[in-house]
């Protein structure tokens, strides 16, 4: 009985380190930057396409940058478009298998925790649902993340909804029914429901804003602002940790 408790402490030690050992699904290693691959038979049951459903019929797979890093215990499902040098961190959530489909754009991050998912965008007729949509560039998407976007530790971004670039989406923030502008900051726990927030602006932690009218007020950012450089540092952080991972994988 010792023996076989031995040896099933070596499979479970052995099983562990062969996934701390596996580092990201996507290896950027001698790729172009701006080269994309379609994940459609990857292994990994971590990155699949979404099911078949009453509102759709058509399973898509993610398409990811050969330079991102998707680590294995983060969830990429469905529509999904993920661009250049993105960090997906453990137990972050991309699931476009209703809301769909959700962006993120080059040199973001997805830190721990994370969700990103949308309200239903098409009915049973197969018919859009213009409502759960939001427009960015002539495209329309549940959600859309933007470049050099950081989104912080078990922070939500719910569909329809937009980040713009180089914006801070700080630690358990939430932003739902909602355009947030470049260079904005939402610090930790604050969130944005319903509106429209312009750009350079800040929503102090603990603050919800759930009108227009209040989106409008919220302060500028300013060259005192405390936060205003730590998008820079946390995007710095995380580009280098997807390639550092990639490079260990």
């Amino acid at each position: 009985m010792r023996f076989n408790k031995q040896i099933f402490t070596i499979l479970i030690l052995s099983l562990s380190l062969a996934l701390l050992g596996s580092g990201c699904v996507s290896e950027g290693e001698g790729a172009e930057s701006n080269v994309t691959q379609e994940i459609t038979d990857s292994g990994f049951s971590n990155i699949r396409e979404n099911p078949v459903t009453p509102w759709n019929s058509v399973p898509t797979s993610p398409v990811i940058d050969p330079t991102a890093c998707i680590d294995p215990q983060a969830s990429v499902i469905g529509a999904v478009e993920i661009g250049a040098s993105v960090m997906v961190s453990p137990m972050a959530s991309i699931r476009s298998d209703e809301g769909m489909p959700i962006f993120v754009g080059n040199g973001s991050n997805v830190q721990d925790g994370v969700v990103l998912h949308g309200l239903e965008t098409i009915n049973e007729e197969g018919e859009p649902v213009e409502k759960n949509l939001v427009e960015v560039d002539g495209k329309k998407y549940s959600v859309y993340i933007g470049e050099n976007v950081s989104l912080a530790h078990q922070s939500q971004v719910h569909g329809p909804a937009s980040v713009g670039n180089d914006t801070f989406i700080g630690m358990q923030a939430f932003v739902f029914k909602s355009k947030i502008g470049n260079n904005c900051v939402l610090e930790p726990t604050a969130a944005a429901i319903g509106v429209t927030v312009p750009d350079g602006r800040y929503i102090p932690a603990g603050t919800v804003v759930t009108s227009q009218d209040e989106a409008d007020k919220l302060p500028e950012i300013t060259d005192d602002y405390a936060y205003k450089h730590t998008n820079e540092a946390v995007v710095y952080v995380n580009v280098n940790l997807a390639e550092g991972y990639n490079k260990a994988s």
